[in-house]
């Protein structure tokens, strides 16, 4: 599984990174693990994934985490997780 993450402030891509998981892991397993590298990778605390985020996920295999789905202050618009491949 390949897991697109970009960082959006005024329409515009801050960072991108592509994190690749070949693991048996579920695939829920593996966009958790995938989201908390990322998160590692940017410096960003973990987002809450809001029912929101957990409908647009399932239903198109991305979705967007806003500033209010962190704890802490972001200087971004939007985080958004796009996966681009599947096992």
């Amino acid at each position: 599984m390949r897991i697109w993450f970009k960082v959006f402030k005024d329409n515009h891509l801050l960072m991108d990174t592509t994190i690749e998981d070949t693991s048996a892991d579920s695939r829920t397993h593996k966009v958790f693990h995938a989201l908390e590298e990322c998160c590692y990778i940017f410096n960003l605390s973990q987002p809450i994934w809001l029912e929101s985020a957990i409908k647009d996920f399932k239903r198109y295999a991305r979705a967007r985490f806003t500033g209010d789905a962190f704890m802490d202050e972001v200087d971004f618009d939007y985080l958004e997780i796009h996966v681009i491949e599947e096992d």
